[in-house]
């Protein structure tokens, strides 16, 4: 296994567990009222929105920037 093969593979990884902890943590956190929970739950939004593009950039779905064309 080159280490490339292994560096999207830990990715990919990463990404999940990422994404499933930050839904997790959304979900368990959606009822709660107050601007300081609002907030905290913009920032879980987006940490599981950066880690399905992380997903999708490890898996190849958004193209080659900066490789062989």
């Amino acid at each position: 296994m080159d280490i490339v093969r292994l560096e999207r593979v830990v990715a990919v990884v990463g990404a999940i567990v990422v994404a499933a902890a930050a839904l997790v943590a959304l979900k368990n956190d959606w009822k709660t009222p107050g601007l300081e929970n609002q907030v905290f739950k913009v920032m879980l939004g987006l940490l599981a929105l950066g880690a399905v593009l992380a997903l999708f950039a490890a898996i190849g779905v958004l193209g080659n920037f900066g490789g062989k064309a």
